[in-house]
């Protein structure tokens, strides 16, 4: 999809679906309008001439159905005719009302949906490095508070705006009707509310932008203390993580409050001059219906189309300043739909990926942003993080290749630049499956026939059938028990009451972290891809326990590519070949046997664990 080049081109597109609510909804709107100016015509018709003596003045469709009623006298004997009528209008405004309504409320939630569809589905497909760059807690403030405040423009303040332009041009017209000189004191004070409206915009617009940011902040703060409460409690931050969050609040609370009483002010303005307009009108009506110049009945209808007029004039001020927040939303919104998803190549092609790995001389850095106070405010500065630098080892189809090195020495991120998670520059060397660089194969295709397993497992709120299922929801028990028994977890789960159908918590809060590890390698078996990666995911269990599930491993992966990263060397002693990292490059490779004879890197490490096990 291409990027939107404006906000009312978004909007347009959002609207696909519920354009004939609204559509609808402004007819049914018209009609409440047209009749709410009926009925003043029908009181200064029963004030001047049937309770006083003037001629009536009645468009000439309607003399033939006073003629039918007996004419004046006829409605002098049976004035409960005007009632009746005044009723009936009343009845077809509350109809097409009511109709608006049910309209535009259809309209309102087809939008919504919409909306949040197009959201959550451009979302699944933005690159991985997006979501390091953008907080959780501000992507789901911009989903759901923004959302909701753009469908409140488009259905209330949108629809209202169109509505009282219809008010407006009925009413005027009406009052130009009854007297042009009252009309033109009654519609002065309309460009006078219309230019203080567009003045306090932009003020209003920059309060709100600052109020919705810090509203992000607060989402976030509130999000990760939810998610981390476990360590928020086990290390008895409580009180630190209470002050942040107070800290935070306050801040967010002193911006709505200095907006608060931005509108305060712009509101009470508003008041004051609907009330000198109401004042003017009513003195100049008073004067030139004592003068003559128009009867008690036109004077009584000024005032109540005088009356319709002050309301959406008044309101049109109001909704020039909703505009500002609405603004703010549409931006935040179209800064997630005009991100760049992922996509692949031209001509990319699927291909099965039991074939060797290549990696040749592989460079790759993290970019950081940082805000710093510069010449011209607050700015964001972007720098480099190097993780490895001309990288490069072949993995041979079929085999099991384990790779060690020290936290921060690009062991994951080597696997997430194949999985392309991470796209890797041209420049920065390539990754090739069977002779073919993976940038030339569909994403979908190259992550189908990688199964990973992470060291911090994400498990959803769902039983541990589901979560298994997750990656192959057509398998049937059997074979989710299965690929629990080669991850060492059908007999734990046996274990439970509810067995398969155990319910874990958010993230898998109620498993330990050698059950989630081994939930997660079940997982990825039950797929069988072409190639397996276990991203340190037997770091929470035993020792014991891990030889289990290793020898399992190798007796059900055969025909599979097996890569292992781990810091324990029992976990990769057994692999066809092992990949020392080291600052950023490839210290050592070869055999366990062979490692251990070069007594380098490896065989460092190899005696601090062996040391350790014996104390």
């Amino acid at each position: 999809m291409k990027p939107f080049q404006t906000k009312r081109q978004m909007i347009w597109h959002f609207l696909k679906g519920s354009k004939a609510f609204f559509a609808a909804g402004m007819i049914f709107a018209a009609l409440v309008a047209l009749l709410d100016m009926i009925s003043p015509k029908i009181i200064t018709f029963a004030v001047d001439s049937v309770i006083g003596d003037a001629a009536p003045a009645l468009p000439a469709f309607l003399t033939p159905l006073l003629n039918a009623l007996g004419g004046i006298a006829g409605l002098r004997e049976r004035p409960y005719l005007i009632a009746a009528a005044i009723a009936v209008l009343a009845l077809l405004s509350a109809i097409f009302r009511y109709l608006f309504r049910r309209m535009n409320s259809a309209g309102a939630e087809t939008l919504v949906k919409r909306m949040r569809d197009r959201l959550f589905g451009h979302i699944q497909y933005l690159p991985f490095t997006w979501f390091d760059s953008n907080n959780t807690g501000d992507i789901i403030q911009r989903c759901t508070s923004d959302v909701d405040t753009i469908k409140r423009f488009v259905s209330e303040q949108m629809t209202m705006l169109i509505r009282m332009v219809i008010l407006i041009v009925m009413a005027l017209i009406f009052m130009l009707g009854i007297s042009p000189v009252m009309t033109l004191i009654a519609a002065v004070f309309i460009p006078v509310i219309i230019a203080y409206s567009l003045y306090f915009h932009k003020h209003i617009a920059g309060a709100f932008a600052k109020a919705d940011t810090e509203e992000g902040v607060l989402s976030t703060i509130a999000q990760e203390n939810l998610t981390g409460v476990r360590v928020v409690r086990a290390f008895g931050r409580e009180a630190y993580e209470r002050e942040k969050f107070e800290s935070k609040n306050y801040e967010y609370t002193n911006l709505w409050i200095r907006l608060m009483k931005l509108l305060s002010f712009f509101w009470s303005t508003g008041d004051l001059m609907t009330g000198l307009q109401v004042l003017a009108v009513m003195v100049a009506g008073v004067l030139f219906c004592v003068n003559g110049s128009i009867t008690a009945g036109e004077y009584i209808a000024f005032v109540a189309y005088n009356t319709m007029l002050r309301w959406p004039v008044r309101m049109l001020g109001r909704i020039i300043a909703e505009m500002s927040k609405a603004g703010v939303s549409l931006e935040r919104v179209m800064y997630i739909m005009n991100s760049e998803q992922e996509h692949d190549a031209e001509a990319a092609e699927e291909m099965p990926l039991h074939a060797d790995i290549r990696f040749e001389n592989v460079s790759f850095a993290y970019t950081t942003k940082e805000k710093q106070n510069g010449k011209d405010g607050e700015e964001t500065v972007e720098s480099q993080v190097p993780v490895f630098e001309n990288v490069s080892f072949t993995v041979k189809a079929g085999t099991t290749v384990g790779i060690l090195g020290n936290t921060g020495s690009g062991k994951s991120t080597l696997m997430y630049l194949m999985d392309r998670l991470y796209e890797l520059p041209k420049e920065n060397g390539r990754i090739t499956i069977g002779g073919k660089d993976i940038k030339t194969l569909k994403a979908s295709s190259l992550r189908t026939n990688i199964g990973m397993v992470l060291q911090e497992p994400f498990l959803f709120s769902a039983t541990l059938a589901e979560n298994i299922s997750i990656t192959d929801e057509k398998q049937d028990m059997d074979m989710i028990r299965y690929a629990a028994r080669i991850a060492s977890l059908d007999e734990t789960v046996s274990g439970f009451s509810g067995g398969y159908e155990t319910t874990v918590g958010e993230r898998g809060v109620t498993l330990s972290g050698g059950q989630k590890q081994r939930t997660a390698i079940a997982q990825m078996l039950l797929k069988r891809p072409d190639i397996m990666v276990f991203d340190d995911s037997l770091s929470a269990v035993d020792a014991e326990t891990d030889m289990k599930i290793r020898n399992a491993l190798k007796e059900n992966t055969s025909d599979s590519t097996v890569i292992i990263i781990a810091h324990r060397i029992t976990t990769l002693m057994n692999a066809d070949n092992i990949i020392v990292l080291d600052k950023g490059r490839v210290a050592e490779s070869g055999t366990h046997e062979e490692l251990l004879k070069h007594n380098g890197i490896y065989r460092r490490i190899f005696d601090l664990q062996e040391n350790a096990a014996e104390l």
